[in-house]
């Protein structure tokens, strides 16, 4: 399956009321984490100082990663660079 490295840039407008903040990080929590049980979402890691993350999905196509990335409840306020990852000749792995 391929992998994709994927970098999100989080931008929520200031004035998005309270409650849509609240709701769209409790979903966005609970959609990630069913994908990280999933096998998925492989790795998430925060960038240090910022409201981004660098993270790789395992799945089947990348039309497969467009449907997760398009679902995600954050997607409209998201910058998304996606790089498709291939193993590497020199790699022991």
């Amino acid at each position: 399956m391929p992998l994709f490295h994927v970098r999100m840039d989080v931008d929520i407008p200031r004035d998005l009321d309270p409650q849509v903040r609240d709701d769209t990080l409790a979903r966005e929590k609970a959609y990630s984490q069913d994908l990280q049980r999933q096998g998925k979402w492989v790795h998430l890691w925060r960038i240090v100082g910022k409201y981004s993350n660098i993270s790789i999905f395992d799945v089947e196509s990348a039309d497969e990663l467009h449907e997760i990335l398009w679902n995600l409840p954050l997607f409209p306020y998201m910058t998304i660079d996606v790089v498709p990852l291939t193993g590497h000749a020199s790699s022991i792995r």
